[in-house]
């Protein structure tokens, strides 16, 4: 028997249609001038075209997407050599389009937060430097502007748009220590079976400096460098280490403590010193939060064992990672007196400005874009005194003052929830942010990927907290009143 079909029907199947012809036409052409690999070309379009559709479809979908970009793009700049980089400005571009077409499904006026507020000021800040009488290229002060504060005023408004629940919040702590994970694995990889031969190459390219270290490999995984891993490992590890002790199921506290135990590892064969710092500076603030003063004494007494182990005894002399960790405490360290020869060096131009020599003048883009200058010839070999060098010590204060009023205003939220399970995921974001801010000192930690992403979103986050608390009661009370209704309907019946 014959159906009939609409003309909507008719119409997309003739689309569908057109599209396979189109697909199979594109793909013949590009075979006959560039071979069998052309055949996937069409494949990608198309799911580069589905994506789009799903992006704006839900925003959620191009932020989740930019996240896990943030973690592999430098692996996939190694291995690849394709330019990948502006891709994140394509996901988070797309992210706020399909947020600016869905506009009236949002709560905008949840943006008048600290956060965002801060992020605003520090976005002002960095397009009034432009005009620095320093005279600092322009195009090194754009292409800085990029991750020192554009990232920042994009990312932080999501987590109050798109994630306002307690779920995404859930959803964004398995992804960050899923990831980490998995980027130890990959770091396992490196050091078991060997680099694979781009990423040799880039070792061979001059890497090996600082990532070969008494003829051992420091590794780095798909991260930018071996600093970026270990501080980023070492971060996440006591993360997923004060969720393992957390008010939840036994099944996921074992899977979290076991994740905490890898981490740790990660930190350790990454060779980064500074890590350290970041470890010991988000266990110490974890414990303060905490407020449990027993646990407090308990913890400070085993900070310093540890400390003490590595600073006055040999106890693990024969393992390399241990001994890395121990140069950290050593002020005759050669690598540590460089840097401070360095900072005299800066001191000395610093002396006489007092707003800095100008984003983008030191660093990466520094060498590119101001390679006259001579701020730029001086490795920063960290981030808080790339921000002096930058903004100087004006912009210094600045910056460092609203870094910490961000930490303060978490850590008064965190003092302040009900709900015990959203509090010690707010203790965990707001220590492992701490200890990522803290090892900026001695490395570009906080200005990289996926240190960034990770710390912007965590502030969002606790922030947002006591709206998530508030949501969290507010179900509680319901399923009680509900209870008590059901009680009194049973007890009217008999």
């Amino acid at each position: 028997m014959w159906s009939r079909h609409s003309p909507i029907d008719i119409k997309r199947k003739l689309v569908i249609i057109g599209v396979a012809l189109a697909f199979s036409v594109i793909a013949s052409l590009l075979t006959v001038e560039m071979g069998m690999v052309a055949v996937f070309v069409p494949f990608l379009i198309t799911g580069a075209l589905v994506f789009t559709y799903a992006v704006f479809a839900s925003p959620r979908v191009g932020f989740i997407a930019y996240l896990i970009y943030c973690f592999i793009i430098a692996g996939l700049l190694k291995n690849t050599g394709l330019p990948f980089g502006p891709l994140m400005e394509v996901l988070l571009g797309f992210t706020w389009l399909s947020l600016l077409f869905h506009r009236s499904e949002y709560n905008w006026k949840s943006l008048k937060n600290d956060h965002c507020i801060v992020a605003l000021i520090w976005f002002i800040i960095n397009l009034i430097e432009v005009l620095n009488p320093t005279g600092a290229s322009v195009m090194g002060w754009f292409m800085e502007l990029r991750f020192t504060t554009m990232n920042w005023i994009l990312i932080a408004p999501l987590a109050f748009l798109l994630f306002d629940r307690k779920k995404d919040l859930d959803l964004f702590i398995i992804l960050i220590i899923g990831l980490s994970v998995l980027a130890l694995v990959y770091g396992l990889k490196q050091m078991v079976i060997g680099v694979s031969p781009a990423e040799q190459a880039w070792l061979d390219d001059g890497g090996d400096f600082t990532h070969i270290v008494d003829g051992r490999l420091r590794i780095f995984s798909f991260y930018t460098d071996a600093g970026q891993f270990g501080a980023s490992q070492a971060a996440m590890s006591v993360v997923a280490f004060i969720l393992a002790m957390g008010p939840f199921k036994k099944w996921k506290r074992l899977l979290l403590g076991i994740s905490g135990a890898f981490l740790f590892y990660g930190m350790l064969i990454s060779g980064t010193r500074g890590a350290l710092f970041a470890l010991l500076v988000a266990a110490v603030f974890s414990i303060f939060l905490s407020k449990n003063f027993k646990v407090l004494i308990i913890g400070s007494i085993f900070g310093a064992l540890f400390i003490g182990v590595l600073k006055y005894t040999t106890i693990g002399s024969g393992v390399y990672q241990i001994v890395r960790l121990r140069t950290a405490l050593d002020p005759s360290d050669p690598s540590l007196n460089a840097r401070f020869i360095n900072q005299k060096k800066l001191a000395k131009v610093m002396s006489g400005l007092p707003f800095g020599g100008g984003v983008g003048v030191i660093g990466m883009n520094g060498s590119k874009y101001n390679k006259d200058n001579y701020l730029s010839k001086v490795p920063p070999d960290s981030y808080w005194v790339k921000i002096w060098v930058m903004y100087g010590v004006v912009g210094l204060v600045i910056w460092f003052s609203l870094i910490m009023y961000l930490i303060g205003k978490c850590s008064g939220i965190v003092w302040n929830i009900r709900d015990d399970a959203l509090r010690v995921k707010c203790i965990a974001l707001t220590s492992g942010g701490t200890g990522i801010f803290f090892c900026s000192y001695g490395n570009e930690v906080m200005n990289g990927f996926p240190s960034s992403v990770i710390l912007y979103m965590s502030w969002s986050f606790v922030i947002m907290a006591p709206y998530l608390d508030d949501q969290i009661a507010k179900r509680a009370e319901s399923a009680e009143s509900a209870a008590r209704a059901d009680k009194k309907n049973k007890e009217l019946i008999k």
